[in-house]
């Protein structure tokens, strides 16, 4: 069936909201299905125009609007590729992600302009290869402006294909890359495999009604958003993530089902009591999550306060693997972000044998999508494992009944003494005390050890002195980790550093911390 795309609901239900943009206070903006068709094939006429063909690929930095919509709609109704840029991009990463994805157009909103121009002009003769550049509105010298590119589409017909997104991960080292999915050009309606996961593990409709809190140049806001519009739904966007406007947006709109990072949760929790108590949303019935590690005690707040509707779920830019735990499986197994769907869990030990149950491993999945990093055939290679299974460089194990564990990044992992430390396991015990609100645990230059254990703790509300709450930390790690394991240094802050996506920074605190040491090279280690 090849139903499944905005323009099939703009004949049916031309009028339903295909985007709300959540304004608070009565101000939210709609935009009708019938006005996505229209505005989105209008540029993906223009695009056609300007010499853009299937498998070409268009770049868009804007924040979070139904603009974002129509720009991606446009790309991917017409077989082109879409690059979602994130809008704190600098000038340079700007240049890198233009000329490394090969954009032969870019749409940026007016505000960010001038940043993507000094970008383009960096790139010397390279520009020539990005003839159209796209403003939002477009008062702004160079720039075409998008109203005017939706209305003066040329009449005629182009192939309705699917196109894909292509999005860039962030990793631990080194610039991003981008996942570009090689396209079969199969009719527009054709690409069915996000709907049917979303219809079998969440229920969603034509009736459903998805809040987007998070940044649209993110991939889990981007995808679920486009498969909410594929089914005939309606997708409420949050301009930038504020706990109370978040709150509104659920009660306003009758939320059915939203997507969360576990930094939300946090910020949400840290409301006043009262002024939680006075929302309520009887609509919302799943409230996905994933993108970070969420701690025991802040998910079963989560729970107490929302009800068992949380879905957590593990996957990535990449897209070769999915598993997905509802809240009763969670409360059965804390910790577990659930078991495989669509694909093979596999755990292997360094020389790619399959670890046993409980035994922790590199992380790889067996499924039907194959993996391939634009542009980088030996991170590709580094990727894939010999059976031909491919791992977002995530470590885990698997319980006996198949449930999947993370204990870190492979990146992260720690080596103290010659033995491998997973800050992960490290982090739950300290985060299971009951004033902890999060952990992050990192190694930093030991010359006796290579590396040695170092934890950065928020507490909720300090009653004692740092020292008083050291020790005690300490104290409660004792009965809980291997002596090996135990931090030999704990450090209070007030918050964690955490990248936009609300992914913990570790890298930074990590630097940050050795910057403060005296001078100890770590030869062989990432940090």
């Amino acid at each position: 069936m090849t139903h499944m795309h905005p323009g099939a609901h703009a004949v049916s239900t031309p009028d339903r909201s295909a985007v709300i943009v959540h304004g608070g206070g009565g101000a939210s903006s709609h935009l009708t299905y019938a006005q996505l068709d229209r505005r989105s094939d209008g540029l993906a006429r223009s695009l056609r125009a300007h010499g853009l063909k299937a498998g070409d690929v268009v770049a868009l930095c804007m924040a979070n609007s139904a603009d974002v919509f129509v720009v991606a709609w446009a790309a991917q109704r017409s077989g082109l590729y879409y690059v979602a840029i994130p809008v704190q991009a600098t000038a340079d990463e700007l240049a890198y992600l233009l000329q490394d994805s090969g954009a032969r157009a870019i749409v940026v909103d007016d505000a960010f302009a001038d940043r993507v121009a000094r970008a383009v002009a960096s790139l010397g003769a390279l520009a020539s290869s990005l003839p159209l550049r796209v403003a939002n509105p477009g008062d702004v010298p160079g720039f075409v402006s998008l109203p005017q590119l939706e209305e003066s589409g040329p009449h005629e017909d182009y192939e309705a294909v699917e196109g894909s997104d292509m999005l860039y991960t962030s990793g631990t080292t080194g610039r991003p890359k981008g996942v570009k999915p090689a396209l079969k050009l199969e009719p527009l309606g054709s690409d069915r495999r996000r709907v049917e996961r979303a219809q079998a593990l969440y229920g969603w409709s034509d009736r459903t009604v998805f809040l987007v809190p998070a940044p649209l140049y993110h991939a889990a806001p981007l995808r679920f958003g486009m498969t909410a519009l594929r089914l005939g739904g309606t997708v409420v966007v949050l301009p930038k993530f504020q706990p109370e406007a978040a709150l509104a947006a659920l009660r306003d709109h009758a939320v059915t089902h939203s997507q969360w990072v576990p930094t939300m949760f946090h910020r949400l929790l840290a409301m006043p009591a009262d002024v939680r108590a006075a929302f309520t949303f009887p609509a919302h019935r799943v409230a996905l999550h994933s993108g970070a590690p969420c701690s025991v005690p802040i998910k079963r707040a989560m729970i107490d306060w929302w009800g068992p509707i949380l879905h957590e779920y593990y996957s990535g830019s990449e897209s070769v693997g999915f598993t997905h735990a509802t809240s009763a499986e969670w409360l059965a197994r804390p910790g577990t972000v659930g078991k495989p769907h669509g694909c093979t869990v596999h755990v292997l030990a360094p020389d790619g044998r399959e670890q046993e149950p409980g035994q922790i491993g590199a992380v790889y999945f067996e499924s039907a999508q194959k993996l391939a990093y634009h542009g980088d055939a030996q991170k590709t290679a580094a990727a894939i494992g010999p059976n031909g299974w491919a791992t977002m460089g995530d470590l885990g194990y698997v319980d006996e009944e198949g449930y999947l564990f993370l204990t870190d990044r492979q990146a992260f992992t720690i080596v103290s003494g010659g033995v491998n430390v997973y800050p992960r396991e490290v982090e739950a015990a300290l985060e299971s005390h009951p004033d902890v609100r999060e952990a992050a645990v990192f190694g930093v230059p030991d010359a006796d050890l290579g590396e040695r254990v170092h934890a950065v703790v928020v507490v909720a509300e300090p009653r004692r002195g740092d020292s008083a709450i050291e020790s005690e930390l300490l104290e409660h790690l004792r009965a809980r980790v291997a002596g090996y394991k135990m931090p030999r240094g704990i450090e209070l802050r007030a918050e964690l550093p955490r990248g936009a996506t609300g992914k913990l920074d570790k890298r930074s605190l990590r630097a940050e911390h050795v910057a403060r040491l005296p001078h100890q090279p770590l030869e062989g280690r990432s940090p």
